[in-house]
Formats: C-alpha cells, structure tokens, sequence
C-alpha cells in the first residue's frame, strides 16, 4: 500500500484519492463564494486558459501552496462543466494530461527513490491496467499492452516491428514508456469532466464562466463541409469540430485533400483552430510545407484509400464505388452513372 502526500495529490488531481482527500478536509462549494477563496478561482481559471494557449500549466509544489493546487483542479473542472463547450475541455484534459505525464515521467527515472517510482508504477497499474516493470536500465510492458496502446501511433518507431521485444515484454525508455497513455489519461481527465454533477453553483463562479465563455469564441470553426466531400473527409472535419483530437495521419490526409481541392492556406487554418493542441504558428507551417511553400518544394498527394483503409481511417459507403483515392469521390459515380 502506497500512502499519497500532498505533493503527490497535486501532482496528479484526478487520481480518485485527491477526492477522498478533499471531502475529507470538509471543502464544499458554497465556500468558493467567500472572498478567501478568490485566489484558488484565479488559479482554477488561469489553469484553464494556459491549456488553451497549447501550454503547460506550471504548478506551484510549495508545502504552503499544495491544497489550493488540488482545489484549482476541481475548481477548474466545475468551471468547465458551468461553460459547456467542448473545445475548452478537450483542451484543459490535453493539457492536464500531458502535466501529469511529464510527473510520471520524473518519477520513474528516480531510481535512486523506490517510493517514487512505485507510485508511478501504481498510476499507471490502477488508472490505466498497465504493468510496468525494470529489466536493468529498461522499462517493459507486455507486448498485449503494448500493442493496444501503440496502434494509435503512426510514426515507424512505433511499429512493433521496430522495438526491441523479448520474451513477450516490449523494452521502452522512460518517456515511450509514459507517452503511450496520453490518450488514455486525456480521456480519463475528459470523462471525469463530462460525469461531474454541479447542482449549483456560488455567484463568484459567473464572472469567470463568462470569460471562458468569451475565450472559447476563439476556436470557433466556420467551416463549411461540402457534399461532395468523401467520408472519411466528412468524418475528420466533425472530429475537429467537437473539439477532439485527430490523429496526425488523419491531418495529413485532412489537409492534403483540402490543399488539392483549392482551398488555400488561410481557409484551411481556422479548421483545425478546435483541436486540442491547436498552435496557429506550427499549424500554417506545416500546411506551408504540405503545399509546397517551403523546404524543397515538394507538394504533398493525398493518401491513397489503402493507406486511409490501413490507418483506420476509412468511412467507407456505397458511394465510394471502389475509388482508389478520395480525391476521386463523386466524379468516379458521375462516370460509371
């Protein structure tokens, strides 16, 4: 059995012990209305827009500071459910997710701390059913666990193919090891979010849900889906537009499709302003270099259907009528008509 601190609690807030704790020390949430409270509402609500900036927030792990770092978490959660937009919360439980992971991270790596390292262990066993363990200076996992986690990767380095796997166990490094839940521990944040009750809520809460409210404006998509756009095209752009993550081989096809069907760089931008880890700057770089702008020049095709098919990103209808490409969705029906 493993006792949480503090530090521990606000380090990683959405462990169910954090909970426990706080309803222990007998917070409720008439007294964030009082004045002394004020602070922790900032906190809460600058935890919030730190993640819509694609940033970290930066915890303050000081002993006289560890109870308002676990209440802003709460806090920040209540206020996103009080603003109800699914943009700012796919972008706060991102955030969070990747805060907690670079934590783990850090305390994995402390072998000279095996207290430490076991409540690493402990997170990723309990939240996630993972089990983690040392072989020398590598971490292992089951190639099962592995394999369920990893298909959600499309870079080669990830193909199981490429690691190095003995006797069912998977070797990793300690940031492999802790980047594999990410989307995991980004929906356990998200769920905790969507099942949280809120009866009602203190006066002081309105000024900032106004804010957030206000500030989600900003990844607000008009972007039209043309009929004749394939499925699987359909389908990427509704993702973005819930404010959910898609995966960086469904951009490429996303935005290649776009760029070939004449939409320029300035109407393809506001598209992907709902996702999670929007960043305006690297999203009009990497459209420039898919166009061709920049680099060698090369423009970049749209995927093939076989490689959509291979990434799990096909949609596939009676419409597509064997197309090879989804470039050729519509005009191939018009053809055979």
């Amino acid at each position: 059995m493993i006792d949480l601190g503090k530090e521990d609690l606000a380090k990683y807030p959405f462990l169910a012990e954090a909970g426990e704790y706080i309803r222990d020390r007998g917070f409720n949430l008439e007294e964030f209305g009082h004045s002394d409270f004020k602070p922790v509402l900032e906190k809460a609500y600058n935890r919030i827009q730190v993640a819509t900036t694609g940033k970290i927030y930066n915890s303050d792990l000081h002993l006289d500071n560890l109870d308002s770092e676990i209440l802003s978490f709460v806090i920040s959660i209540i206020m996103l459910k009080s603003v109800g937009i699914s943009s700012l919360t796919r972008r706060f439980s991102l955030a969070e997710a990747r805060r907690a992971e670079r934590y783990l991270q850090q305390d994995i790596n402390r072998s000279k701390d095996s207290s430490r390292v076991e409540l690493a262990f402990k997170i990723l066993r309990d939240v996630f059913s993972i089990d983690v363990n040392i072989i020398h200076d590598d971490f292992v996992i089951s190639v099962s666990d592995y394999v369920h986690r990893a298909i959600h990767f499309h870079e080669k380095e990830w193909k199981l193919v490429n690691r190095r796997v003995e006797n069912g166990l998977v070797y990793l490094n300690s940031h492999e090891t802790v980047r594999l839940i990410r989307r995991e521990l980004d929906n356990y944040i998200n769920s905790k979010i969507q099942s949280v009750s809120i009866p009602s809520v203190p006066k002081a809460f309105d000024e900032y849900v106004s804010i957030l409210r206000s500030l989600a404006k900003k990844f607000t998509s008009t972007f039209e889906i043309s009929t004749e756009y394939p499925p699987c095209i359909k389908h990427a752009i509704e993702v973005l537009d819930k404010g959910e993550n898609l995966s960086h081989s469904g951009r490429f096809m996303l935005a290649t499709f776009l760029l070939t069907k004449g939409k320029n760089i300035e109407q393809i931008v506001p598209l992907f302003k709902n996702a999670p880890d929007y960043n305006e700057k690297v999203t009009r770089y990497q459209l420039e270099h898919l166009a061709g702008k920049t680099g060698a020049g090369k423009k970049y095709s749209c995927p093939s259907c076989d490689k959509i098919r291979s990434e799990d990103l096909c949609f596939e209808i009676p419409e597509c009528n064997n197309i090879i490409n989804p470039l050729q969705f519509g005009k191939k029906r018009i053809k055979n008509a």
